[in-house]
């Protein structure tokens, strides 16, 4: 393969490639430019490159960052990516387009009180905690029928099912589950893969990818 001009340009070639091998197409996939911690300075090259969809973990980072970008691109969709707290529901809903995190209960009520009191209905994917790991954010395996009846029954409405894998693992078996955790339910959206394997994550359903090392470098050192 020739080597690519920019690092979005490397990603894109790479769902390419992994979307032929999977018969599948490439715009069927959405990339999101995983922009946490990284200065309005750094996106804006992105931004002037065309790409539009992007990524942040904490609601007041956001917050910081892309008001003043959104007045120059305002056709910019942003993804909330990270955990959320019930008491930042109302922040995420004013700024976010989809929230990538939704996993328990509680949350299913302050993001639909949220919604009703802005009369907007931003779309969620439900978290899955895949590897059944007490240290992260999801929704375990057994319980997934569950919130998604109780997301359904408060009208918010489900993107899909995300997921992180466990680090250090062979991903593709947890990607695999995820997919077919969304079939059994109905569901469509997976969003999963990153960039150490995004290129997996696609030959095995991935409708969105959240990609931030492979397009920005790696994340600036904490202050």
């Amino acid at each position: 393969m020739e080597k690519a001009d920019t690092p979005l340009q490397e990603v894109h070639a790479k769902i390419a490639r992994a979307c032929k091998a999977s018969r599948r197409e490439p715009q069927d996939i959405a990339l999101i430019a995983v922009s946490k911690t990284h200065p309005a300075e750094s996106i804006l090259p992105l931004l002037k490159l065309g790409h539009r969809v992007f990524g942040e973990n904490r609601v007041q980072e956001a917050q910081g960052k892309w008001p003043a970008l959104r007045d120059a691109y305002p056709d910019v969709e942003l993804h909330l990516i990270g955990q959320l707290q019930s008491n930042k529901a109302d922040e995420a809903v004013a700024l976010f387009d989809c929230i990538h995190a939704l996993d328990r209960p509680g949350l299913v009520t302050a993001l639909a009180k949220a919604m009703d009191k802005a009369q907007r209905r931003v779309p969620c994917f439900i978290q899955v905690n895949i590897g059944s790991e007490e240290q992260k954010g999801g929704c375990a395996i057994a319980d997934l029928p569950d919130l998604i009846a109780q997301v359904r029954a408060v009208e918010i409405p489900i993107a899909g099912l995300m997921c992180i894998p466990p680090a250090d693992i062979e991903p593709a078996p947890f990607f695999a589950l995820l997919a077919k955790l969304a079939a059994d339910n109905g569901l469509t959206g997976l969003s999963m893969g990153m960039s150490g394997d995004y290129e997996t994550a696609v030959m095995l359903g991935a409708t969105h990818v959240r990609v931030g090392t492979a397009l920005f470098g790696a994340r600036p050192a904490l202050k």
